[in-house]
């Protein structure tokens, strides 16, 4: 689909990035669309996006981290690693020609952590034109991939019921 290959970023302290590039990948998938989501520093089966991808045809999503919340300071070398790792499948599933849309979720927060390198992922994104949608979501979207990108969605926390104790809640927030 030659109309493909622009770059999305889903950015801001807000909540909604992952649940607009899931929303992105429901439309897609409703027209026939191949997509694939890496979620880099999540390792948990309960997620209900990860439980539902098998009920969508042509929806895969991988998580590469662990089910652990990681240090953003202070990341440990398994978390750097794992990174590195979902990085090396993301650049096979973009260059494979097999997916319409690939999304990098809390890609932006690996980046600025520390755990991948920005420099080398705005060079890959901008080497070749490739015919594939690319969406990146998480906080703290590095102004280099915020420049290349051709559509940038902030989302702004207005008000949120994290701030008055809430836990996050199944079916809701994960």
């Amino acid at each position: 689909m030659s109309e493909l290959g622009l770059i999305h970023v889903y950015t801001g302290n807000g909540k909604g990035k992952t649940t607009a590039s899931l929303g992105l990948a429901l439309r897609a998938c409703g027209h026939g669309f191949k997509v694939a989501m890496v979620q880099f520093m999540k390792d948990d089966p309960e997620y209900g996006e990860f439980k539902a991808a098998h009920f969508l045809p042509g929806f895969k999503i991988i998580q590469v981290g662990r089910n652990d919340f990681v240090d953003l300071a202070n990341p440990d070398a398994v978390d750097v690693q794992l990174a590195r790792e979902g990085w090396r499948l993301a650049k096979d599933l973009l260059d494979s020609r097999e997916w319409d849309i690939v999304i990098l979720d809390e890609i932006n927060v690996a980046m600025a952590c520390g755990l991948l390198d920005t420099e080398e992922i705005a060079a890959f994104l901008t080497a070749a034109k490739r015919e594939v949608e690319i969406v990146l979501t998480g906080r703290y979207a590095p102004e280099k991939i915020i420049a290349l990108a051709h559509l940038v969605t902030e989302m702004q926390e207005v008000k949120h019921p994290f701030s008055t104790g809430l836990e996050a809640r199944k079916g809701i927030d994960y």
